[in-house]
């Protein structure tokens, strides 16, 4: 299945951060913890112009912590700060700020000699549509509506300057993807987490997919959500979402199994984790032992 995404808003929003980056020390890209490296915006390396930077594992309680962890190994060892977030819960978030001052600490020694120890960090924080960028604003800044939230990618528009410490402001930007994505893959796994317009996409075939990759690496967790058997799972994923259909009673008048209605359920639950924590990628020596 290859997806591709790129709407005209977001040429927009490259050319914003092409100029806002000239106003920041440092830059968050938060990631979805269950796709570290498909939801990391390839764009952005040719962005930042070496200032430090620090990947934000967000939805960790969503993904395999043993995964998460060797993600953040991952990164650090690439030069990244890191950071493992809960954000919708509050959990992780002080270690933004706390990062932040550690990886400025020498700039900031610098400003001081120059007499301009009283300028606050400024920050700039990114990322893909969907992963939870806005609430993470929302609770480093301490209060409800600092950024615009929702379930839905494109919510976050225009440019936001916001203070969430006496030494540290924030800029948060629109999300943003990249307008090709060389590896079908990618875009098939942004898809599965909503980074994506869901009225764009073949919902069906995006579901059929997704229970593919699980009968595949997690099987158990299509057994346990739906109840299926054993020979039930080793049928195609067609004939899968067939079976969690007629469990769930998705029946369209006629008795057939209304299938676009189980394939919408089967996504809305992963990407709530009703399935269970689950990481779709892993770093490239991970991923050569599995």
């Amino acid at each position: 299945m290859e997806i591709q995404w790129f709407p005209g808003h977001m040429t927009k929003t490259r050319r914003m951060m092409e100029e806002d980056i000239k106003l920041v020390d440092l830059v968050v890209e938060v990631v979805d913890a269950r796709i570290p490296f498909s939801s990391k915006n390839p764009y952005l390396d040719t962005l930042w112009q070496r200032r430090p930077r620090i990947i934000a594992l967000n939805k960790s309680d969503l993904a395999d912590p043993d995964a998460t962890k060797a993600w953040k190994a991952w990164y650090e060892r690439q030069g990244f700060g890191v950071v493992e977030l809960d954000a919708l819960h509050n959990r992780g978030l002080q270690q933004i700020p706390e990062l932040c001052r550690s990886l400025l600490k020498d700039k900031r020694e610098r400003d001081a000699r120059r007499g301009m120890q009283n300028r606050p960090m400024r920050l700039m924080i990114t990322g893909i549509p969907n992963v939870g960028k806005s609430t993470v604003i929302n609770q480093v800044a301490g209060r409800a509506g600092a950024a615009k939230t929702g379930n839905k990618p494109g919510v976050t528009r225009g440019k936001q300057w916001i203070r969430i410490k006496k030494d540290l402001e924030l800029l948060d930007t629109p999300g943003i993807l990249w307008p090709k994505f060389e590896d079908p893959q990618i875009g098939t796994r942004i898809a599965f987490i909503g980074s994506i317009k869901d009225e764009i996409l073949d919902l069906y075939t995006l579901a059929v997919e997704l229970v593919a990759f699980l009968q595949r690496e997690r099987p158990q967790m299509l057994s346990q959500r739906y109840g299926l058997e054993d020979s039930e799972l080793r049928a195609t994923p067609e004939a899968v979402l067939e079976f969690i259909g007629n469990r769930r009673g998705h029946r369209m008048a006629g008795g057939a199994i209304d299938v676009e209605r189980t394939a919408r359920m089967v996504l809305d639950e992963f990407r709530m984790g009703k399935l269970g924590r689950i990481t779709l990628e892993y770093p490239p020596e991970e991923a050569l032992q599995r």
